[in-house]
């Protein structure tokens, strides 16, 4: 060990690197403001920047749309995820799909992408929302509306989350099991996992999980509940298939993704991974959206009225909150749009060059280079978004401002690349038209009903993890319409 640190040290005697390493173990705690600054100094017109760690692969850090085309698309196979990164989520994810490359990966996909298309998929999760919409959600705003009791909404929403996606997932109802524990091992195993890919040192974090110390003690213990939790529901989920088969029940839930992917005869292990992956990939994205896009919608009043007339005259265009009816909230999924530009439920994202290469922009890319994309920093470059990127407009997703087109507005075409909030290429997220589905059914919900109204005027912190949050939550007073 003492060797290889001495190697370490002798390799950052050039001054550029020393000082890299410098800036990042003091902006380790504002990463992405840090980032952001980087990729807009007059230094660097490309929007790209590299950042060096002690113990870790070069870090190649850009905001320009034509150099995330090329590693998302064009050269796709040059930029997987990578050992690096496998490492970090290997523990928590295993073999899942977000967190494999190569056949693992293609096969899964071609798996996921036949599940996610279909009809039946769709309907199914429509049901879910609406019963956890209308059996829960709406309940507690109307109980916290009556005894004027201040609500984190941002938790509402994570619980809100978590239950829907392990009804469509797994098959679970949290009226009838206790997912609490499971909430919470997921919450601590993501922050630390997360915590590992921001670590100065990367050593640190391996020798504490190699002698299990400390937060990786933890996180171990938080990842065998887990698993053991996910694959006690797998089992009883393949004992009612079998007793099904042989004429002895039938199921009672038979739309979710894990009874689709046991019937189709996929192995357990290979099974629970791929829940676990959706589980991350759907619980705090969709809440971190629509949590940071009331707290804007309290900020822009003329907005949020917008949003209720649309609201309003498409339920009552279709007579119900249904799929067609959501289809058609313009206005609304463009002001998800503009929430995610501005604060992007991953706001940065990772490959690892497979050998040497060169960015559209010039960047000179070294074999094992960690090249990060970074949404976050992006929504705020004015060579991407203009002069007025801080600014919350959902006006600029339209193609002309105030058109209708078939009773709406006519959303714009805008490139993945651009907008990489649900990545691009051939990993673009699988469960982006579902996510777009739960987040305009609750603000359609919600809002439609009540008013929601923040108590502190303070503007909130963006932290990041695995997913971003709001740092203590967003506290607010719920009153009725």
């Amino acid at each position: 060990m003492f060797i290889s640190l001495f190697l370490l040290l002798h390799s950052l005697t050039n001054s550029t690197k020393l000082k890299s390493l410098i800036s990042f173990h003091r902006n380790r705690h504002r990463l992405l403001d840090w980032y952001t600054d980087l990729l807009s100094s007059s230094s660097s017109s490309s929007q790209t920047a590299v950042v060096h760690r002690l113990d870790a692969p070069r870090t190649v850090v850009t905001a320009n749309p034509a150099n995330i085309e090329y590693v998302l698309k064009t050269n796709f196979h040059n930029f997987p995820k990578g050992k690096p990164f496998t490492d970090i989520l290997g523990d928590l994810l295993g073999l899942g799909i977000f967190n494999v490359d190569g056949h693992l990966w293609s096969s899964q996909r071609k798996l996921a992408s036949h599940e996610f298309t279909t009809r039946s998929l769709r309907e199914f999760v429509v049901a879910a929302l609406e019963q956890e919409t209308k059996e829960k959600l709406l309940p507690l705003l109307e109980e916290a509306c009556e005894r004027k009791t201040v609500l984190d909404l941002q938790q509402v929403l994570r619980r809100f989350a978590f239950d829907v996606v392990c009804k469509v997932s797994l098959g679970i109802d949290s009226c009838r099991f206790d997912l609490s524990r499971l909430v919470n091992a997921f919450d601590r195993a993501a922050e630390i996992s997360a915590k590992r890919g921001t670590a100065s040192v990367f050593l640190v974090w391996k020798v504490k999980r190699l002698l299990g110390l400390g937060s990786e003690k933890v996180l171990r213990q938080e990842i065998d509940l887990i698993h053991n939790s996910v694959d006690e529901i797998i089992k009883n989920k393949r004992k009612m298939l079998d007793d099904h088969d042989q004429g002895r029940s039938s199921p009672s839930c038979g739309g979710d993704l894990l009874t689709r992917l046991l019937m189709a005869g996929h192995g357990e292990e290979l099974v629970r991974d791929m829940m676990i992956s959706f589980i991350m990939a759907g619980r705090d994205t969709t809440s971190a959206a629509m949590t940071w896009l009331f707290w804007l919608l309290s900020e822009n009043p003329e907005v949020e009225n917008d949003v209720v007339e649309e609201v309003k005259r498409v339920v009552s265009d279709n007579n119900e909150l249904n799929y067609e009816a959501l289809q058609g909230m313009s206005f609304v999924k463009a002001c998800l749009c503009e929430s995610m530009r501005l604060y992007p439920p991953v706001p940065w994202d990772s490959k690892h060059a497979a050998d040497d290469d060169v960015l559209p922009d010039g960047t000179v890319v070294k074999r094992g280079d960690r090249v990060t994309y970074f949404p976050y920093g992006m929504g705020r470059m004015e060579e991407v978004w203009g002069k007025d990127c801080l600014e919350f407009r959902p006006d600029r997703w339209f193609s002309e401002p105030g058109r209708e087109c078939d009773g709406g507005r006519l959303l714009k075409p805008v490139s993945p690349f651009k907008f990489p909030v649900f990545q691009a290429g051939p990993r673009m997220c699988l469960g982006k038209e579902m996510a777009f589905t739960q987040m305009k059914y609750v603000v359609a919900s919600v809002l439609s009903r009540f008013e929601i109204r923040p108590v502190s005027l303070d503007r909130p912190v963006f932290i990041p993890l695995l997913t971003a949050h709001m740092a203590g939550g967003l506290k607010v007073l719920v009153r009725r319409k």
